[in-house]
């Protein structure tokens, strides 16, 4: 929580200090300056194993389903496998002729020139979004999670460091194993907005601008005080980031972007149970590089099907309306949108429950944007929806491509808490329909 001075009290160090006034938060303990300090006195900068030219800066919004989706009822229909196989649901045409999608999601259906399905993605069995997320199976626990690889959003942050008021990566789902920073260091974790930071990114009833600048400039004095006592040095630079923690609370960028009433009411009624898709198009408008989103859930062991009624059509809904938008502001080319969970569903259902288990021999993706080329099926599963029938490839082989759409080198390191460099990624092969 960020904090400026209040009324005057003594402390047990002899300072006379003033209360605290919030203002701000980014959660962790963390004020947002120190959140600012982190990003610039982390590891060393990233070693570009082979730099990747890019046109401008892009974004990324990646929507995770937590549980994983059954790709039989989604994106990789059977509809000629037995009824055990293919369920309970039909399936419809989409604007891609031979290719065909759940009955439930007709709005993705009739604009699939927008996209590209990923149908033969291997995966991993295990319940986390570490996977998708970082490349790497490695964070089970978040004890341990300083020292393993960063995800997605905290490369990008690291890379980007944002720019003035803006946070590089928003985690609209909270912090996750699959958000984690790892050894990039705490100060490109994510921004949390549902946390306290969202009531924070405004100013204090009574706090004017004016009163705003006077309270930077009684920090910057105290600050020096304190860097002049501080023989190891760790103040320095203390006052660079101070001024961007007050210009990310004063300028309220975020927090408009937040706030979903400043959008058409109609446009809200588009959005309707699916905000969250609407918000992550107003982040990456203000100028958010990396934003994460989950909707649902989707571990359907039991009532398979009566819980894909429920949530496919707002899924579609969420990601056409999301997709269309950024399409029509002139956007799509430079956000890359990816849409996946951390495994598939067992074809054939377990007829006790009338659900679908673990399955991560296959698994379907939906990209769309980035620059990257949309329109297609990129591989297959088997009949059944067993296993990869041709093209088969990795999760980090997707990661590495999104990475690519972002102008970042899958191939760039960046130094351990040890000092040993680090790949962002081992399996750096990209899925070369796409690119």
């Amino acid at each position: 929580m960020f904090t400026f001075w209040g009324q005057k009290q003594p402390f047990c160090d002899g300072i006379n200090r003033r209360n605290f006034l919030s203002v701000g938060a980014f959660g962790a303990g963390l004020t947002l300056a120190d959140v600012l300090r982190a990003k610039a006195s982390g590891p060393d900068a990233a070693v570009p194993a082979a730099p990747i030219p890019t046109s401008a800066p892009k974004a990324a919004i990646m929507v995770y389903l937590p549980g994983g989706p059954s790709h039989i009822d989604m994106y990789d229909p059977k509809p000629d496998a037995p009824a055990e196989f293919r369920g309970e649901f039909g399936t419809i045409p989409t604007s891609l002729p031979g290719v065909r999608f759940s009955e439930y999601m007709p709005l993705q259906a009739r604009m699939m020139d927008k996209f590209a399905v990923v149908r033969s993605l291997v995966a991993n069995d295990e319940h986390s979004d570490s996977y998708v997320m970082t490349g790497y199976t490695e964070q089970v626990n978040r004890a341990a999670a300083q020292g393993q690889h960063p995800s997605f959003g905290a490369v990008m942050s690291k890379l980007r460091a944002g720019t003035g008021d803006i946070p590089p990566f928003v985690s609209l789902r909270g912090m996750s194993m699959g958000t984690e920073p790892g050894f990039l260091g705490v100060g490109h974790r994510p921004f949390t907005p549902d946390g306290p930071g969202r009531d924070n990114l405004r100013l204090a009833n009574g706090v004017s601008a004016p009163r705003l600048d006077e309270r930077k400039d009684l920090l910057a004095k105290f600050d020096t005080a304190r860097r002049e006592a501080d023989a190891t040095g760790s103040m320095k630079g203390m006052d660079a980031f101070a001024q961007r923690a007050f210009d990310m609370i004063a300028s309220g960028t975020v927090r408009k972007a937040l706030d979903l009433k400043q959008e058409d009411p109609r446009t809200r009624d588009r959005y309707k149970n699916v905000e969250q898709f609407l918000t992550a198009r107003r982040l990456v408008e203000s100028g958010v590089g990396c934003v994460t989103l989950s909707y649902g859930g989707w571990d359907t062991h039991s009532g398979n099907f009566k819980t894909l009624r429920k949530q496919l059509p707002e899924l579609d809904r969420g990601i056409a309306n999301l997709v269309q938008d950024l399409d029509d502001r002139g956007m799509l080319n430079d956000v890359v949108v990816v849409v996946w969970g951390e495994f598939g569903r067992t074809p054939k259902i377990n007829m006790t429950d009338a659900g679908r288990d673990h399955w991560s021999p296959v698994m379907s993706a939906l990209v769309a944007g980035g620059g990257l080329k949309m329109g297609q099926v990129i591989g297959s599963s088997s009949a059944r929806g067993e296993y990869p029938k041709d093209r088969p490839y990795k999760v980090p082989h997707l990661l590495a491509t999104l990475y690519r759409a972002m102008g970042i080198d899958p191939g760039m390191t960046f130094p351990n808490g040890s000092g040993r460099p680090m790949y962002v990624l081992d399996e750096r092969a990209m899925v070369n329909e796409l690119v």
